[in-house]
């Protein structure tokens, strides 16, 4: 029986996948900052599917907490056959107005985590001459995105470096995919302080089995990058390439600032 190793695996899409990982007769290592969270979880996938669930309960913003997860999975004589990065946030605003500390955790979060995840199990993946990663990054890494600058940037890092792993390691048995959703029903709103007034302007909203379910398709199938949620979704990260960069991005500026009479 395989295992799988998912980041940000206490709710949203990284709780879908290790419920339909579990549902596939998959072993899960779940971490996320919860404990209780994530050992309420583990509880119902043991019980409903009988697959083994380590939970490591870790902040992956903090220092060596990658080494700790590491050596820990080292310790327990674990080896990891799909790694799941999906761990990350975003934070609306103006960038000179926000928090400097909460902009640089999130590019430790959403950049140098999976970096050094990814570094750290992919060489073991490559000796074996199988194994997968799935990187989960956004529809806003395609594109500048006023007002999510960091966000955007660290998705659109994300989008680059595994599409540049997908092309390096297919020899080596590995696959590695990138998946790109559009607005999902997770916290990332809430979580990102996003006004009201636009969290609620996105009719169509994925569930989070619906992107694992199309991230999963598109693994399987050894394709390189999926954009989930549907066709509006992949409408949207071609748009950037019909208009001229300054004027597109002045578009997602007027579409994304809140004034005080919104």
């Amino acid at each position: 029986m395989s295992t799988a190793l998912v980041t940000g695996a206490s709710g949203g899409i990284g709780k879908a996948f290790a419920e339909e990982l579990a549902a596939r007769q998959t072993n899960l290592v779940l971490i996320a900052r919860s404990a209780e969270k994530l050992e309420e979880i583990a509880t119902q996938l043991q019980q409903k599917h009988k697959v083994q669930v380590e939970i490591i309960a870790k902040d992956l913003t903090e220092p060596n907490a990658t080494n700790d997860v590491f050596d820990l999975l080292k310790v327990k004589g674990l080896t990891i056959d799909l790694l799941i990065n999906n761990a990350g946030f975003g934070d609306y605003g103006d960038f000179a107005e926000r928090d400097g500390q909460r902009q640089l955790n999130m590019i430790q979060l959403n950049i140098t985590a999976l970096v050094d995840l990814t570094h750290k199990f992919l060489p073991l993946m490559r000796e074996r001459r199988s194994g997968s990663i799935i990187n989960v990054s956004s529809i806003a890494g395609f594109q500048p995105m006023p007002y999510l600058s960091v966000y955007a940037a660290t998705k659109a890092f994300v989008l680059s470096f595994s599409e540049a792993l997908w092309a390096e390691n297919r020899d080596y048995g590995v696959r590695v995919l990138v998946v790109c959703p559009g607005p999902t029903e997770t916290d990332f709103f809430t979580e990102a302080k996003f006004p009201t007034a636009l969290a609620g302007s996105t009719n169509k909203i994925a569930t989070p089995k619906q992107v694992v379910d199309d991230a999963l398709q598109a693994l399987e199938k050894g394709e390189s990058t999926v954009v989930s949620g549907g066709l509006g979704n992949r409408v949207i990260v071609n748009m950037h390439r019909f208009l001229p960069r300054e004027s597109f991005v002045s578009l997602l500026a007027k579409q994304f600032k809140v004034t005080s009479n919104s």
